[in-house]
Parts: structure tokens; C-alpha cells; sequence
């Protein structure tokens, strides 16, 4: 695997990690590293320290091998994300708290800080109407939303955040400026 590109995930993940984007057995971040072929954590892998060992290399192919088991469970969302977007490189699946909580009872996420509205000005909450069968349903919901939408983020109500980009540090700086934003909002909110 590509050291610097490995570099940059460890760097990554151990600040998502230290602002609670990732908790200790969920969330997931990955790289495509050919035009059919990514890297993504092991479903183990503890986010905060993670070394080339917690990475894994799989091929977007029909047949899984035997890989996939040890792959992180949101790999199918992330292997249909890269074979349905071309311009997908870098993805994350984050369960920011204020943003997740905020999800709960918004359907509708509109910034009133200066970042948010600049840069994200509203994000639109996905429903999944039922968590039964979400596992099985997600990765072409996912997908499919992107397709639809002009967005890098889909906030899925209940179940956190996932977001896409051409380049590491601006899908991670989007999903810290929603994230902020949520928190404003709250905060605000009690007050």
C-alpha cells in the first residue's frame, strides 16, 4: 500500500477519531486507490491509532472474497459509492454527535454561523424509515442519493454522516464545519 496515502488516512482518522467523528468500533474511512480497487479500515480497526495493519486492499468486483470479511461492515456502502461516483476518492462514514442528535428532529439542516451558510448552506436529512433492513438497503440508497444530489454529505437520520470527495482535507473539513454548526445550533437552542 501507498505509505504516504496510508500517512494520510492514520492522520486523518486520529483527528476524527479525537473530535468523536468515529467511536470506538463504528465509523470507517477509505481511499480508492485504483479505478477498481480501495482501501478501507478492518471492522476491528480502533480508529484513533490505526497502522497499515487496520487497512485493507479490496477490488469493487462481483465476487468478495475472502477480504471482505475482515473489511469494515459499511465496505458495501463504500464499494457502491465508488463504483457509482468516478469522482469519489477519499469517503467517510462519521457519526458526528451534535449532527446525528440534531438529525433526530430536523429534516432540514439550515447553518446560521458563517461557515455553514458560506460554504455547506443546507443540508437535506435522509430518512431511512426503518433501521430493520438499513444494513441491506443502504449501500444503493446511499449511492443513489448522491447521484440525485449535488452534495458531497448525506445526513441519514439516526445513523450518522457520510461524505465523499476528490481530496482528503476538504471532505474532512465540510463534515468538521457541519458538525460545528449542529453544535451552534444546540447550544443556541437551550439559551
Amino acid at each position: 500500500m501507498d505509505r504516504h496515502l496510508i500517512d494520510e488516512l492514520k492522520r486523518i482518522s486520529s483527528s476524527m477519531f479525537s473530535k468523536n467523528y468515529f467511536g470506538v468500533f463504528h465509523g470507517s474511512i477509505s481511499a480508492k486507490i485504483a479505478g477498481n480497487s480501495f482501501i478501507i479500515n478492518r471492522k476491528e480497526a480502533i480508529l484513533d491509532r490505526v497502522d497499515e495493519k487496520q487497512f485493507i486492499q479490496l477490488t469493487c468486483s462481483v465476487k468478495k472474497d475472502y477480504r471482505w470479511k475482515d473489511a469494515s461492515v459499511d465496505a458495501n456502502i463504500h464499494q457502491s459509492i465508488y463504483s457509482h461516483l468516478p469522482n469519489a476518492k477519499y469517503i467517510s462514514y462519521t457519526m458526528p454527535p451534535y449532527t446525528t442528535a440534531y438529525s433526530l428532529d430536523h429534516s432540514l439542516v439550515v447553518p446560521q454561523d458563517y461557515y455553514g451558510q458560506t460554504i455547506l448552506k443546507e443540508i437535506h436529512v435522509y430518512d431511512p424509515k426503518n433501521f430493520n433492513d438499513w444494513e441491506i438497503r443502504a449501500p444503493y440508497e446511499i449511492s443513489h442519493f448522491f447521484k440525485e444530489h449535488r452534495t458531497h454529505l448525506m445526513l441519514i437520520k439516526g445513523f450518522g454522516l457520510i461524505s465523499y470527495d476528490r481530496d482528503l482535507t476538504e471532505m474532512v473539513k465540510k463534515v468538521a464545519i457541519l458538525e460545528n454548526s449542529c453544535r451552534l445550533m444546540t447550544i443556541n437552542s437551550v439559551n
